[in-house]
Formats: structure tokens, C-alpha cells, sequence
């Protein structure tokens, strides 16, 4: 039995060492050939076989609950919209540390562009000396919020799901180390580490969208649904000010326009501490108000409701 465990365990790790060597090649090529044409290419390839995925009737699903008004024909363009979306994303990957974001003092092309009130708020984090706490979700591509701060010299960290696999997980942190901030993979000691660099007046960035077992309740599109209180739990034992993010892919397909927006009040309990699952609810709102605007470009495919 233990000479097959460690047979077993061999054979895991050369499958993943062999899969982590394929990613970084396959990302390598990547960076050979051209992003926009790539992005293309792929949007229009996922939009032919998304719909044989499993994964496309748990995203009909979603958006019939979520948009009772929608007919069939309304629902499936969605879908479509997002597996072009889901493909472009996997296909910027490999360039994100190439994608400019708009220089406002210098000017010049940029595929990601912001106004003066995102800039100006930029400016004010940066410069405040205070500690924020930035929220996204899986909208257009989820990754490009994080490119901003890492521009403009604000001190940010990062959290984020680190892949099972080795290899492609040591790509993904080189990828993204040369263009992002601080890095912390989710694990039991991420809150931990989240909280130092806040009470070092540091920024911290996150997703909220999607469904953890143990979160707090909330209302999206309607229905009861958990969400992960990291950022609520931080937020009341560091005081740190809250603001959300979002990009929006535009009809180009490959260049995108970035809104930050202002503070965000917490709910408050009876004393005066940041209400948890109060506060939760107010995120998720503004959440459900940007996938309302943009429904193709977020990621109806996951079970965001059980």
C-alpha cells in the first residue's frame, strides 16, 4: 500500500510538473503573436463551442432566474457574450504586463483608460497616508483593475486564488509579479497578512463575487446567496476606507475604460462597529448594479447561488 501511495504521489508530481511546463510554454507562444488579433480569434472560437459546455446550461440557468423578463433569444446572446469575453480574458493573460494603462500627464495611446475623477481618486489613495480596502468582480477582464495601481505607485496587495498546480502556479505569479502589486495566495493565513499590510497604511485589492460556504448572506439579482466577509471583517478591525473598482470592455473588444469609485460607507451595528453582513449587502449591491449594466461581461457560468 505505501509503495503505491508513493508511486501515486510520483506520478501526480510529474503530471503537474508536466502540465506546469506546458502552460508557461503555451504562454510563452502566447506572447509571440499578437494580443488584439488573439483575442479575436479566440472570443469568436469560444462563442462557437461555449455552448457545448456544461457550464452553459448552469449560466441559462442563472441569467432566467436573474432576468425573468429576458426572452430565450435575449438570454443565449448573453451567453455568447460571455464565452467571447471568457476567451479574450485567457487570451490577454500572457500580456497583461504589455497592457498601458492611460499616462495623464503624458497622454499616448493606452488600453485601458480612466477619467480625471478615477485619477484624482487614485491620487487620493496614494497620497493619503490611509489604508483601502478595493473590491472587484469577475467582470470584462478581472484582472486589468490591478494594473492602475501598480502605474501609479500605490502600494497594493493582492489576493488571489493560487492553482493547484504547481508550474502553472509559479507562471502566474511571474506573470503578474512585473505589473501588480504585493501578492497573497488565499490560505488560512491571507486575513492575517491582509490586516499587517493595512496597519503598514498599505491597500489591499479583492474579488467578492462569488460563492463561499461559510460567508454571510446576501441578496443578488433577488435571491439569497453567500458571500465571502473578508473585506467587511478587515474593514472593522482596521478602519480602512472601502472602494470598489471595475473595468468595462468596450465594442473594440480589446480595450477597456476603468471606474473607481468613492467611498463607500459602511453599515454600522448598534455600537458603532461595521456591521459585517450590513456591510456585505451594500458591496454585493453595487456588484449586482455593474453586472445589470454589462450582463455579457460578467461570469455567469459558476454557481453564485445554491
Amino acid at each position: 500500500m505505501a509503495a503505491r501511495l508513493r508511486s501515486g504521489g510520483r506520478a501526480k508530481a510529474w503530471f503537474d510538473a508536466a502540465v506546469g511546463w506546458t502552460a508557461v510554454a503555451l504562454l510563452r507562444l502566447l506572447r509571440l503573436v499578437d494580443r488584439k488579433r488573439t483575442s479575436n480569434v479566440v472570443g469568436r472560437m469560444m462563442r462557437a463551442i461555449g455552448p457545448w459546455f456544461p457550464e452553459h446550461k448552469i449560466g441559462r440557468e442563472n441569467l432566467v432566474a436573474a432576468f425573468p423578463d429576458k426572452s430565450p433569444q435575449e438570454i443565449e446572446a448573453i451567453l455568447r457574450g460571455v464565452w467571447d469575453n471568457l476567451g479574450r480574458v485567457g487570451a490577454e493573460f500572457a500580456h497583461l504586463d504589455r497592457m498601458k494603462v492611460l499616462d495623464f500627464e503624458r497622454g499616448g495611446e493606452a488600453d485601458v483608460v480612466y477619467d480625471n475623477v478615477a485619477f484624482e481618486r487614485f491620487l487620493a489613495i496614494r497620497d493619503s497616508g490611509k489604508p483601502t480596502l478595493v473590491f472587484s468582480a469577475h467582470l470584462a477582464n478581472w484582472e486589468v483593475p490591478a494594473l492602475a495601481p501598480a502605474y501609479y505607485n500605490v502600494r497594493s496587495n493582492l489576493l488571489y486564488r493560487r492553482p493547484n498546480i504547481g508550474g502553472i502556479a509559479d507562471a502566474v505569479v511571474a506573470m503578474r509579479a512585473g505589473c501588480m502589486g504585493n501578492l497573497i495566495p488565499s490560505g488560512l493565513d491571507a486575513p492575517v497578512r491582509l490586516l499587517h499590510a493595512l496597519e503598514r497604511g498599505e491597500h489591499v485589492g479583492m474579488l467578492v463575487d462569488q460563492h463561499m460556504v461559510k460567508g454571510v448572506d446576501v441578496v443578488f439579482f433577488g435571491r439569497w446567496a453567500k458571500a465571502n466577509p473578508l473585506i467587511a471583517q478587515l474593514a472593522r478591525h482596521s478602519g480602512a476606507a472601502i472602494r470598489g473598482v471595475r473595468v468595462v470592455r468596450q465594442g473594440d473588444g480589446n480595450s477597456f475604460w476603468g471606474e473607481l469609485t468613492d467611498e463607500i460607507a459602511p453599515a454600522r451595528d448598534a455600537d458603532g462597529k461595521v456591521d459585517i453582513q450590513g456591510t456585505m449587502q451594500i458591496i454585493t449591491s453595487i456588484v449586482e448594479g455593474w453586472v445589470r449594466e454589462h450582463p455579457e461581461q460578467w461570469l455567469w457560468l459558476h454557481r453564485r447561488w445554491r
